[in-house]
């Protein structure tokens, strides 16, 4: 039975699966969706409501900001510090829904200019990611998705707490 799973897996396996601008166009996707909760919370709730202990959905979206900015120069580059302010990875929180909601856009350009500075080969070398992982650079790249998806879904959580409904988790346009 175990040879035959993979066989099965070995037989469906596609190379190639996604071409460089798709996953481009997929991570910017999920960064618009994560955009439109940030927006979707009101001011006050976005840097002082939590549950359970957790941060707030500002302290999260701070993180995103502050992987992302220095996470496409790691992939890019192979530096993953990134001392450029206001996108730098030790930025101060900013003191409203609209400050954070410009850096978020200027990492969205960051990472729309820098993709396209990145070789292909690049994509398959294996690199130290913030001095913790180890491994293909494409891995890192979908940590830094998965790890906006994850947190986007507290996100979630909070603005149905709060009697908002958030947006649609499947229009990333």
């Amino acid at each position: 039975m175990e040879n035959n799973i993979t066989s099965a897996i070995e037989l469906t396996a596609v190379p190639g699966f996604i071409s460089r601008d798709a996953l481009l166009e997929h991570w910017q996707g999920h960064r618009r969706l994560t955009r439109q909760v940030i927006d979707a919370f009101p001011e006050e709730k976005l840097f002082n409501y939590s549950i359970g202990g957790m941060r707030t959905f500002a302290q999260m979206s701070m993180e995103f900001i502050g992987l992302a900015a220095p996470g496409i120069h790691g992939i890019a580059f192979g530096n993953w510090t990134f001392d450029n302010p206001p996108l730098a990875s030790n930025t101060p929180p900013p003191a409203t829904k609209q400050e954070i909601l410009d850096l978020w856009d200027m990492v969205t350009e960051e990472i729309n200019k820098v993709w396209l500075q990145i070789p292909a080969q690049r994509f398959q070398e294996n690199d130290r990611a913030f001095g913790q992982y180890e491994g293909p650079v494409n891995a890192a790249l979908l940590y830094l998705i998965d790890n906006e998806i994850h947190h986007r879904g507290q996100g979630y959580v909070y603005l149905r707490s709060l009697g908002i409904e958030p947006p649609a988790f499947w229009n990333r346009y």
